[in-house]
């Protein structure tokens, strides 16, 4: 979900955009339909008037008929016409009103009187198939008329501009879409970078601000590169330029007649070469760009390598762990791990034991021995050690600890009951 969020705000927002739309554009057309009912409805006042002095003056129907063309009305006389529109129709509005008309009379008395007749009427406007009908009822009687000239509301109009503006809208966030694209690209190649593909190029002939910062990418790109095969061609070649001195001293202090000092100079070269090939060790960790070394092995044979490394006695270890359990890892650089937390446990354990066991899937390094002094942070560091009389360098655990986060693992320690527990979590 994180990974998209940038997406699913954009396709939120045209969610919302698009829905908002819609209802206006609903709310609109009800009121739109509303306001033209109301509208073509205001013609029940003409026929109202035509029929009601139809009524009053008993004229015949061809008179009424000729009054109502006058405004394009036509009376449905047929029967059955009547029924099936009566059935069928939509009812558009409904209402019901007192018509009032003036007569003139001559009272008793000879005076010339006005008299208002109210007459209670019902006008309902109909739609079938297209047409426009308004039925006109009253107490004693009742007419169907058709409109010829009224045609039912049409949501064409609007429909199209409602369209227009919703393929607008949509086009508007498909572009957007397609500038996203090069940023999902973008972040793809990032994470290969990552995980070691240095070759991978950012450059792009985009000129927006995506391709801006690929080209900007990119030029940190060769300089980190520069600056690693730098660092790696100097590491190289330093030890390589060490390994040549160590080596003639080694064979030059074969050549000293007193053995307490050839004892004493092979002890120092010793420790120079060990030195060497920790720092050989630490190099490659730390430029381990891939994971193309990496295969399943059986934790018990990667164990069982360490000890053979470590050169201790078989009885002072004891393994606890299930011989079908595997681990994807590097083989060398997972067993030296293994192996310097044998040598750490050896060099502090009180009975110079060490127990290796799995608990909970994780691998854990026990012994027997004092709490450490400082927290694992300080352990971790390169060249510190608790004890300078030790016969270290300061760099196995965090050696360790490069190896275990090269392996996606950190190094944690637990101390109960007198035991110190590494485990590789």
């Amino acid at each position: 979900m994180k990974k998209h969020a940038v997406l699913i705000t954009v396709l939120f927002a045209l969610s919302v955009s698009l829905v908002s739309l819609s209802a206006i554009f609903w709310e609109f057309y009800k009121l739109n339909r509303e306001q033209y009912i109301d509208h073509i409805f205001m013609k029940y006042a003409v026929i109202t008037q035509i029929y009601r002095d139809h009524q009053q003056r008993q004229n015949p129907e061809i008179m009424l008929d000729a009054n109502l063309a006058i405004y394009k009305l036509q009376a449905i006389r047929d029967s059955k016409e009547q029924k099936r529109v009566l059935q069928k129709a939509k009812i558009l509005k409904r209402e019901g009103f007192h018509s009032v008309s003036s007569a003139l009379s001559l009272s008793r008395d000879g005076l010339i009187r006005q008299n208002n007749i109210v007459t209670r009427l019902r006008a309902t406007m109909l739609e079938y198939h297209k047409n426009i009908y308004f039925y006109m009822q009253t107490k004693n009687a009742a007419i169907l008329i058709k409109d010829e000239d009224l045609r039912p509301y049409s949501y064409i109009n609007l429909l199209y501009a409602y369209s227009t503006i919703f393929m607008i809208i949509s086009l508007s966030f498909v572009l957007v879409l397609q500038k996203l694209r090069p940023l999902i690209r973008l972040r793809k190649k990032i994470a290969l970078f990552g995980n070691g593909k240095l070759d991978i190029s950012f450059e792009t002939n985009s000129c927006d601000e995506i391709g801006l910062v690929s080209n900007e990418l990119e030029n940190t790109r060769e300089k980190i590169n520069t600056l690693l095969e730098a660092r790696t061609l100097f590491l190289r070649n330093i030890m390589h330029e060490l390994k040549t001195p160590i080596a003639k001293g080694t064979i030059a202090t074969q050549m000293l007649s007193s053995e307490k000092q050839r004892a004493r100079f092979e002890s120092i070269f010793h420790r120079l070469e060990t030195l060497v090939t920790e720092f050989a060790l630490i190099e490659e960790v730390t430029s381990m760009n891939d994971k193309i070394d990496f295969n399943d092995y059986r934790v018990i044979d990667i164990i069982d390598g360490a000890i053979d490394m470590a050169m201790v006695e078989r009885e002072l270890v004891s393994v606890y762990v299930n011989a079908d359990t595997k681990i994807n890892a590097n083989y060398r650089l997972y067993t030296t791990a293994i192996k310097n937390m044998i040598d750490n446990a050896m060099k502090y354990s009180s009975d110079g034991h060490i127990k290796i066991c799995m608990i909970q899937g994780e691998l854990s390094f026990e012994n027997k021995g004092k709490r450490l002094a400082y927290p694992l942070s300080y352990y971790i560091e390169p060249f510190t050690k608790e004890n300078p009389s030790k016969n270290s360098f300061g760099l196995g655990l965090y050696l360790v600890d490069s190896i275990l986060k090269a392996h996606d693992k950190v190094l944690a320690y637990e101390y109960e009951n007198g035991v110190n527990r590494f485990i590789f979590a």
